[in-house]
């Protein structure tokens, strides 16, 4: 049985809004994003060939992966052109400044 990690992936203000930053933490590779000043976390490794999700170009709520184009909603870990293929996706809360997420 596996529990939850709390782990501070930055502080407010780290990810301008409409950006994103690929984060290393805990043995995993995260992609962090600004969505109108709301964070959203999904795992980094695009489902498609494995590119970099945090290098990628956010409009809106989708990112579009930077090695074959394909896009994802940060909001959900959705795909934009099929909703059933979905990304890892984990809670962020933010509290003095720091923004945090939980693994599993």
């Amino acid at each position: 049985m596996s529990s939850k990690r709390r782990v501070r992936l930055a502080a407010v203000g780290d990810v301008a809004e409409g950006e994103g930053r690929v984060i290393e933490t805990q043995g995993k590779e995260l992609a962090l994003f600004n969505v109108d000043g709301t964070y959203y976390v999904i795992d980094n490794m695009c489902a498609h060939r494995g590119g970099p999700l945090g290098e990628g170009e956010l409009d809106g709520r989708i990112v579009s992966c930077p090695w074959h184009d394909w896009r994802w909603d940060v909001t959900t870990g959705a795909n934009a052109n099929n909703p059933a293929v979905k990304m890892a996706c984990f809670p962020v809360t933010v509290e003095q400044g720091a923004i945090f997420v939980d693994l599993l």
